[in-house]
């Protein structure tokens, strides 16, 4: 069975920089005209039925291409998804029309409770059954595509018998949904893990990458051995701007958003920084300057 295809009203997400906008950024990004064509939410702060939130990212809307990055629907849960809350989403989504929707690999419910973190998962049969059965759950609710998120680690599960990207891609062969390639978290999970980035990237179907993040992240000393924190509280490193320039030779343009969550900066040092992001796409653009927006296509799923 097929999910119903988005609306044709769903402003597509165009192959360029954006930001994670967060609340205290609205007014003033939409006072600077919406400098940039499309940027990030986190729809969990926008489940209400009105009020001057709601009203003010559908404003937004109106200028630019918004996605949506889920925080909250835990893709890992044993139980199963929320049947309150996949619904909330999808009258949400309905209202808003978002261009993409992405979710985290991970899982963050346990017998009713929501716990504020995105705890990992081993990578097992058995998870990767639970985790498709939950995609297809959730995208049949939908009725649209979602992409799917490669966490930051900073251990590994003793467990774990399917290297990540074979289980990624697993997933987007058994469930039609797409990836998000979050480039600071593959960054962070290799020299946390030290495992090979190249291989990784090998094993991703690059036709079911539908976006980048990018991000900052800290370092911290654990037991004498120095760790990567994924914390979305700085610029992005020139590490994982290097690795970023690598993914985008190796797959082509993708809509790419800068996400900054921890110690706000000021709007103009984010939009620098999706600057910097661009200006290294649109050295891999076709000659016209630009790609086709990409929108949140039927799934089909194998099998």
């Amino acid at each position: 069975m097929a999910a119903a295809p988005s609306s044709a009203s769903a402003r597509p997400v165009p192959a360029a920089a954006g930001i994670g906008l967060r609340e205290p950024h609205r007014e003033a990004f939409v006072a600077a005209g919406c400098p940039i064509p499309w940027v990030e939410i986190h729809p969990e702060n926008y489940l209400v039925p009105g009020g001057p939130r709601l009203a003010g990212i559908l404003r937004v809307r109106r200028d630019v291409a918004v996605g949506c990055h889920g925080v909250g629907l835990s893709l890992g849960s044993a139980d199963g998804l929320d049947p309150d809350h996949l619904m909330r989403l999808r009258a949400f989504y309905d209202r808003l029309e978002p261009g993409l929707i992405s979710e985290h690999l991970s899982w963050s419910v346990t017998d009713a409770t929501y716990l504020n973190d995105l705890l990992p998962l081993p990578y097992t049969e058995g998870s990767l059954d639970r985790v498709r059965r939950n995609i297809d759950h959730a995208q049949d609710v939908f009725g649209r595509r979602i992409l799917v998120e490669n966490p930051a680690a900073c251990i590994a599960f003793a467990d774990s018998a399917i290297p990540e990207a074979e289980f990624l891609a697993e997933l987007a062969a058994r469930t039609g949904c797409g990836l998000l390639l979050d480039v600071n978290n593959l960054h962070v999970s290799s020299v946390n893990l030290g495992f090979d980035r190249t291989a990784w990237l090998d094993a991703i179907p690059a036709d079911a990458v539908g976006e980048l993040h990018l991000a900052g992240h800290a370092r911290m000393m654990v037991g004498g051995e120095e760790l990567l924190i994924d914390d979305h509280g700085s610029v992005v490193g020139d590490a994982v701007m290097a690795l970023y320039a690598d993914v985008l030779d190796r797959i082509g343009p993708r809509p790419v958003l800068i996400e900054w969550d921890n110690d706000l900066p000021p709007l103009d040092l984010l939009l620098a920084e999706a600057g910097r992001a661009q200006q290294l796409l649109a050295g891999r653009l076709p000659e016209h300057g630009q790609l086709d927006a990409l929108g949140m296509p039927e799934v089909h799923r194998a099998g």
